[in-house]
């Protein structure tokens, strides 16, 4: 049996990427530093997804196992010997943290084993696998650098699924959506790009990436800042209000109007995907509290990500980001006690003011067109 390793044994890793790589044949061994989580799988070595909805279904998962990479180091370096892909789905501030690991493993892998190999990022970001990368070559040395450049890929991939909070009796259960999407550049693969169930192989990555990105995750943003700027506690419930629905369509509007300038995306076939991902977050049984969907609020403001990239994209077009402008400024307000991101960036604010937070965070220029709407929209 081909075997798969997967950083990150949470709900996202069971439920998303480990699935579809047993699916396809693999045996799927996850790398955590939860102990208890890394013991119940090695102790049942199987688990459920429940896939809620319309038309619910229990999915049994069969062939895992998991090694804690803080206490068996050396297993897991002989795993990644004998991998046939690796994968991640971490966070991707966790990704620097793997990364010297990794690099341990493939600087012995390249001595014994000439097997290419490819390593895939899939976390809420763009550029997610290079990331990785960087982070790995950090720690190699030059002649373990040139080894691995002949043999190991990074390709970068857009993944999509929605798995919540959720706490459930049953040890190890996961519940999912029945949409998934999980796209990645054949660009950077080294050697046979591997088959698997669920993944699809693209060209132009770029264009999958921002799609979801500025449609799934803006959308998921927009409507979490602006729910906990109205008390409201769960995703679902956001969605049932008029006047967050009516704004996050405005924000798929502008989003889309750029994708679709940009990318050539079909007018219908880019509203049904929109209207595909409004049904996703009015899903009942999915749920998600708005809170963990508006945490980190810093990396959110980044120059690349979900809502200062789309409205400086939409501004260069032409076009006026009112509705993105105010997600931003909502998301400068966010100061849940329970983020860490979110408490930074609340002593900042109280500290420097608005202004010199919102060109600190989304690196905007104060005589910006997007720097002066958002502040129109904070006094």
């Amino acid at each position: 049996m081909k075997q798969a390793i997967h950083f990150g044994a949470g709900n996202i890793g069971r439920g998303f990427i480990g699935e579809l790589l047993v699916q396809s044949g693999y045996e799927v061994i996850f790398v955590d530093v939860n102990d208890e989580l890394v013991n119940t799988i090695n102790e049942k070595k199987a688990y459920n997804i429940k896939i809620v909805g319309d038309k619910p279904k229990t999915v049994h998962i069969e062939h895992v196992r998991a090694i804690n990479s803080n206490t068996h180091l050396d297993a897991l370096i002989a795993a990644i010997c004998e991998a046939d892909i690796i994968t991640t789905a971490i966070g991707p501030n966790i990704l620097k943290f793997i990364a010297p690991n990794i690099a341990k493993g493939l600087t012995e892998r390249v001595r014994k084993n000439q097997t290419p190999l490819n390593i895939i990022a899939c976390e809420n970001m763009v550029g997610g696998s290079t990331m990785l990368r960087n982070f790995v070559y950090e720690t190699l040395s030059d002649d373990a650098k040139t080894e691995v450049d002949g043999l190991i890929g990074f390709p970068d991939a857009a993944v999509d699924r929605i798995v919540p909070l959720q706490h459930n009796e049953e040890a190890l259960l996961v519940q999912v959506e029945p949409y998934s999407e999980w796209d990645v550049s054949r660009k950077t693969v080294k050697g046979e790009a591997p088959k698997i169930k669920g993944l699809t192989w693209v060209d132009d990555l770029q264009a999958y990436i921002e799609r979801k990105l500025f449609t799934v995750n803006t959308g998921h943003a927009s409507i979490a800042y602006l729910a906990y700027q109205k008390g409201i506690k769960d995703i679902y419930r956001a969605m049932q209000d008029k006047e967050i629905l009516a704004f996050v369509r405005s924000v798929w509007r502008e989003t889309g109007s750029m994708l679709i300038k940009k990318y050539g995306f079909d007018p219908k076939v880019h509203q049904q995907y929109i209207e595909t991902t409004e049904k996703r977050f009015a899903n009942p049984y999915l749920s998600d509290e708005v809170t963990r969907v508006a945490r980190g609020p810093i990396r959110k403001l980044g120059a690349k990500d979900r809502l200062v990239s789309p409205a400086v994209q939409l501004i260069e077009q032409g076009g006026e980001p009112q509705a993105l402008a105010k997600v931003i400024a909502a998301a400068l307000r966010f100061d849940f006690d329970g983020d860490k991101e979110a408490c930074a960036l609340r002593d900042f604010i109280k500290a420097e003011g608005y202004g010199k937070a919102l060109a600190h965070f989304t690196g905007l220029a104060p005589d910006s067109k997007l720097y002066r709407l958002v502040m129109a929209e904070l006094k």
